[in-house]
């Protein structure tokens, strides 16, 4: 595993992880755990769980994620698009709101 720094917007991390996208993907969740119960809400239909999230990263992060394996503020960082890694995200969580009654 490598060793990645990653920022957006007023978010920072450093986090070990197999690849560039998979450390983006962990930023967003650490930015979102704030509205993981939402995911669990049974009641909401998924597009308004996913304008939460879209509401919160917008909150949050900026609108690409630099992901760099040499530190912050490098001109020569990985760069994601955060909506792409938001809608990724979102996609994930509901797919484990509806395995999570099946275990």
């Amino acid at each position: 595993m490598a060793k990645y720094y990653l920022q957006s917007g007023s978010a920072r991390l450093i986090l070990d992880s197999e690849d560039s996208q998979r450390a983006a993907l962990w930023l967003v969740h650490r930015v979102m755990e704030s509205i993981g119960d939402v995911y669990e809400d049974t009641t909401l239909k998924d597009e308004r769980k996913l304008d939460s999230a879209i509401v919160e990263s917008l909150l949050d992060l900026g609108p690409s994620i630099q992901v760099s394996e040499q530190g912050f503020d490098r001109d020569d960082a990985e760069l994601f698009e955060t909506f792409d890694i938001v809608m990724y995200w979102h996609q994930l969580m509901i797919a484990l709101s509806r395995l999570d009654p099946m275990l």
